[in-house]
């Protein structure tokens, strides 16, 4: 019952984000097979009577079946960019085996004498094409089509990472923000549209190949009057800024953008939220497909820049962030926001209030009458549990592994008394938990700030100045808020970013 109210309540909040979604869904899908299909049938009839060299394709399209999504786009991003283009890109390899695979096994397994009755008649190559061996094949034909469509719809969730859009905006972001109402949001409307994609199929199957032709005819004008040519490439003349996934970085950005189309108002600037994860962006941003993301300083020398250690105070972790990624990529790194959005162990203020909680100095006192639900990587790798516990000498009575969407429940219902979190999470607001303060300063340092290509700063030098003013900006209280109010009551973030940089005067009215 809960998780129907929040559907609902998704629904009713996020209708625009929804619809908007399912057009950039529908759009890949359709682009993507028509381009597959225009491959792979014609290859299928060229090959049909090549044995050797069809076989190798088949080959081929299989091994490319076999290479991870992710490393496809990842590797694409520096030669086509972000968007939709890389995304189509990766789709139609994917769907090209099943379409090739059915059409080529379709020709080449049809009755011989039938050929031969064709050739006895004396007809044309292409009348026996189109007239015999095409009509002979089409269930086969149709078939691959469908099965490459519903394979299309779901792959094609993994979009969102590069800033393509679709439905896995909300699958992505249900599985970073534990928010299980949004990802099953997202998965149940990919599964419905691939239901009717493939009923849609079903039907066009049994057209006639004319009838046919006239259908793809019609959804190429459509999508190419509707969308535009435009959509397939990247945008020129602007600032573009992206996000991570989650509410946080999409408030950034909309910060950025307001602050800087505040001071420059000709200059237009365009978000990407959603974006995906550290790697996509900073490929995207050294490719010049980009020009500004947020980045923590925590993130650039654990992740980004080769270093053989980690500073635990903030300033200087962050001077030798700026100094490691500038020789590296040359790339500009402004200075940092107050909040930090690192590992901290948290409890329910009852819990805080009996035993004296404020530091994690505290919890060892009492930590041998506690137990404890870490996330499975908080548990195991060496700069979580195992690592904290050295540190601060921590005895729990009983620790548990738990996924990271169960482990608030279960410290909120008194399941566990302490688990891991971020210190920015709203859930710490959401179920009125404590983040115990690090006090020996074991997790590093994590404060956001813009990372920069240098080419626009280049050619826009005043929008330096513009995103400093959020430098020494935002403490971690207000941050929780604003993640609150974004996450767990779906606010738009353009409108929670806004009011804070007027109440904070970083705005005109």
């Amino acid at each position: 019952m809960i998780m129907l109210k929040e559907l609902i309540h998704i629904l009713s909040t996020q209708r625009s984000d929804i619809l908007a979604a399912l057009e950039q869904h529908i759009f890949l899908s359709i682009v993507s097979l028509i381009i597959a299909a225009a491959i792979a049938i014609p290859l299928a009839i060229v090959l049909m009577n090549r044995r050797k060299a069809g076989e190798f394709v088949l080959q081929v399209a299989g091994i490319i079946q076999t290479l991870p999504s992710l490393a496809i786009l990842g590797f694409l991003i520096p030669f086509v960019g972000i968007g939709t283009l890389p995304a189509i890109i990766a789709l139609v390899m994917y769907a090209i085996m099943p379409i090739f695979q059915n059409t080529y096994s379709g020709l080449t397994e049809i009755d011989p004498s039938l050929n031969e009755a064709a050739d006895a008649f004396g007809l044309t190559k292409g009348f026996k094409l189109f007239k015999v061996q095409l009509p002979l094949a089409m269930p086969m034909i149709m078939s691959g089509i469908r099965i490459a469509m519903v394979m299309i719809i779901g792959t094609a969730t993994l979009a969102a990472l590069i800033g393509g859009g679709g439905l896995g905006t909300f699958i992505m972001l249900g599985i970073q923000t534990n928010n299980n109402a949004e990802l099953l949001l997202g998965a149940i409307l990919s599964a419905a549209l691939a239901l009717i994609f493939s009923a849609l199929i079903q039907v066009i199957s049994e057209l006639s190949l004319r009838k046919i032709g006239i259908l793809l005819s019609v959804f190429i004008v459509l999508i190419a009057g509707g969308f535009g040519i435009s959509s397939l490439s990247q945008p020129q003349g602007k600032i573009v800024i992206a996000g991570k996934l989650g509410g946080e970085p999409e408030i950034l950005i909309n910060m950025y953008k307001d602050l800087i189309e505040q001071d420059r108002p000709s200059l237009k600037v365009e978000l990407k939220p959603n974006f995906g994860g550290t790697s996509f962006l900073y490929k995207a941003l050294k490719s010049n497909q980009i020009d500004i993301y947020p980045e923590f300083t925590g993130t650039v020398l654990q992740t980004l820049v080769k270093t053989d250690s980690i500073p635990h105070n903030p300033k200087t972790a962050y001077i030798k962030a700026r100094d490691l990624i500038k020789k590296q990529d040359n790339l500009i790194y402004l200075e940092p926001m107050k909040y930090q959005n690192t590992y901290a162990i948290a409890v329910t203020k009852q819990t805080a209030t009996r035993y004296k909680l404020k530091t994690t100095s505290d919890l060892t006192k009492v930590s041998s009458l506690l137990t404890a639900g870490f996330d499975p990587d908080f548990y195991k790798l060496p700069d979580g549990y195992p690592g904290l516990q050295q540190a601060y000498g921590l005895n729990f009575k009983q620790v548990s592994m738990m996924e990271s969407s169960l482990r608030y429940e279960a410290v909120k219902n008194n399941q566990v008394s302490a688990t891991d979190a971020y210190t920015t999470d709203p859930q710490l607001k959401e179920y009125n938990l404590v983040s115990l303060q690090d006090d020996k300063l074991f997790f590093p340092p994590y404060q956001g700030a813009p990372l920069i290509n240098p080419k626009i700063l280049e050619k826009y030098p005043e929008i330096k100045e513009s995103l400093e003013k959020l430098s020494n900006k935002i403490t971690n209280t207000q941050m929780i808020e604003m993640n609150y109010q974004v996450t767990i009551k779906h606010q738009k973030a353009s409108k929670v970013a806004r009011e804070y940089l007027l109440e904070h005067q970083l705005l005109s009215k």
